[in-house]
């Protein structure tokens, strides 16, 4: 099949199947006496897999250590479980650090509860004052150790 073809079946567009394939993740396919990639059935089922990687918020580098399991089907997967541990203590941190956003955002949204013009927005004079160095409700100073 052309990458047209395989880009389809694999719901991603041609860029992506050559992105992947530079970055060394998906397989050289075969060649054409006329110069066009041939993919295989294969293809499909390693781009997949990738793109299922990448749907678990993984990185090129963990794709890449998954792809060469993938390669060498006798390794022990003890890494494995370590690269999936990781993600897993990365997203928490994510999680964390969202929670964090919400609530100063909720913060600068108590600022204002009101319609008013822009100029009187408790929201816009706390942005404003905070971009004039002063300390804001949504960024409470650190507390001395």
């Amino acid at each position: 099949m052309r990458i047209g073809e395989l880009a389809k079946r694999s719901n991603c567009d041609v860029e992506t199947v050559r992105f992947y394939e530079r970055e060394g993740l998906l397989d050289a396919p075969a060649r054409e006496d006329n110069g066009y990639r041939r993919y295989a059935e294969a293809h499909v089922v390693q781009l997949n897999f990738i793109r299922h990687c990448r749907s678990l918020d993984m990185g090129l580098p963990d794709v890449h250590l998954l792809r060469n399991f993938q390669a060498n089907p006798a390794l022990a997967c003890d890494e494995i479980n370590e690269l999936i541990d990781r993600q897993i203590d990365r997203i928490h941190q994510q999680v964390v650090s969202l929670r964090a956003l919400e609530q100063q955002l909720h913060t600068l949204r108590d600022t204002c509860k009101a319609n008013h013009q822009s100029d009187e927005c408790g929201i816009m004079r706390t942005l404003t004052s905070a971009a004039e160095g002063d300390e804001c409700s949504c960024h409470p100073a650190a507390q001395p150790g």
